[in-house]
């Protein structure tokens, strides 16, 4: 599909906003970052934390910037949600050539990184966006990563940007962010493809990320978690348009020796299992799902094949809003905002956004004279 690149206008009068500022939550020092209130008049609100999420794989954030902006913060206007979840961000990490990498920053040491830079910069203080704080979890290259826009009337406690609870470090290519709140944690990523082959960037890096997750999911009890992001599975059979195309896909003819690990990564039994086993044991429920019982074949997939090839008209559901089980009940609706063979409402991705709306919680009148605010 045609895409037009619009050149950022130049302004003499514009004045380059500083991203390294020390109270930008996105200049902070690399692991976990603690933050404390922000005032912003635009944004004061009666509710006390984020009810409304976005996640979006937007197959390059530079290019989204520059070919589908404009028709993005409009529909963000429309959504206007509190915590906007980005995989595969495909910006690289600040640091010279050889150097040590500081995944928190964009990259700025030549002409064409200081110029992409200054594109990103002059898209997020726009009219949609100027009322968010970003954190950034770059890889090296322009591959991966993952970014996270959290309104500045709900600072989160703190942020990290792994799943071992180490302070010092990202997960590799940077797909991983962590905001916690006060009553729950918010967790964006970009999970591994699965792959076709049994290699160590395949099917062994996979099954690792996702026995690291399980674990992850397992310990962190002490609050309700939202995952959301780009899972690269999809669950059940009812999640891709054509299950039997998935099931018997091959790379160049080759066949896995063991067979739950055939067919088209994200849909292989394998994988489908292990995703099982983390929302079962998880106690993770899936929100989409959960409120809509039945195929869609129109709305009802976040990923949609290229639109010319064997391909075409091929989608698959692997962006998710999970909720703790604790959270369920607090589901208002979860939309796909993509609909169609077309790409209609992708913004220039192969995925479409999805959104998540909780209630507000209710306070239990029996018990709130115990409530005692840390």
């Amino acid at each position: 599909m045609k895409r037009f690149f619009q050149p950022v206008q130049k302004d003499g009068s514009f004045k380059k906003p500083t991203l390294s500022s020390s109270s930008s939550p996105a200049s902070a020092n690399d692991g976990e970052t603690k933050t404390g209130p922000v005032e912003d008049e635009e944004n004061k609100t009666q509710k006390k934390e984020p009810t409304k999420f976005l996640t979006w794989n937007a197959n390059s954030f530079l290019l989204r910037v520059k070919n589908n902006w404009p028709q993005f913060t409009n529909f963000i206007d429309t959504i206007d949600p509190d915590v906007i979840s980005i995989q595969e961000v495909r910006m690289p990490a600040a640091g010279a050539k050889g150097a040590p990498k500081n995944p928190r920053e964009l990259k700025d040491d030549n002409n064409a990184s200081r110029e992409e830079k200054l594109i990103i910069t002059r898209a997020l203080v726009g009219p949609t966006f100027r009322k968010y704080d970003v954190w950034w979890s770059l890889s090296d290259s322009k591959y991966a990563g993952t970014a996270l826009f959290v309104k500045k009337c709900f600072p989160p406690k703190k942020v990290s940007f792994n799943l071992d609870g180490s302070v010092s470090k990202h997960e590799a290519d940077g797909r991983v962010i962590i905001a916690e709140f006060e009553s729950f944690r918010v967790m964006n990523t970009y999970v591994p493809n699965n792959g076709w082959k049994d290699e160590e960037t395949a099917f062994q890096r996979r099954r690792k990320w996702d026995k690291r997750m399980k674990e992850f999911v397992l310990q962190s009890t002490d609050k309700p978690l939202i995952w959301c992001g780009d899972l690269n599975v999809s669950h059940e059979e009812i999640d891709v348009s054509h299950p039997d195309f998935f099931q018997s896909a091959k790379l160049n003819g080759y066949i896995p020796p063991n067979k739950e690990d055939c067919g088209q990564p994200g849909f292989t039994l394998s994988e489908r299992k292990r995703f099982g086993s983390i929302l079962k044991e998880g106690k993770l429920i899936d929100a989409y799902r959960f409120l809509h019982k039945e195929k869609d074949m129109e709305r009802g997939f976040s990923w949609s094949g290229h639109p010319i090839g064997k391909y075409r008209g091929k989608r698959m559901r692997i962006d998710y809003l999970l909720v703790s089980e604790k959270l369920k009940d607090r589901i208002v609706k979860c939309e796909m905002h993509g609909q169609g063979i077309e790409l209609e409402g992708f913004y220039g991705s192969d995925h479409c956004p999805v959104s998540l709306e909780l209630a507000e919680p209710t306070i239990d009148t029996n018990h709130s004279s115990n409530l005692n605010p840390e």
